[in-house]
């Protein structure tokens, strides 16, 4: 009885990782025609720019730390 329930797990998983494959492999790319609509201001992740620079130049001198946004230098924020 215990042999039964193995193989039939063992379908099971494998079908489940069949069925993952099938789905990965029907994504489609972006067409070059699509791409305008990304490179939209409202599909930006920071919409002003200049107000993330600000942003986060004031949260590394606040934190007397750099690293893990690329900024370099000291807690002064001079650098």
């Amino acid at each position: 009885m215990m042999i039964k329930k193995y193989h039939f797990y063992k379908w099971i998983i494998l079908l489940f990782f069949v069925n993952m494959y099938g789905c990965a492999t029907t994504i489609q790319s972006v067409q070059p025609w699509e791409k305008g609509y990304l490179a939209k201001q409202e599909m930006l992740l920071e919409s002003d720019s200049m107000d993330a620079a600000f942003v986060e130049h004031t949260y590394s001198s606040k934190e007397a730390s750099s690293g893990g946004a690329g900024v370099g230098g000291g807690g002064c924020g001079c650098n």
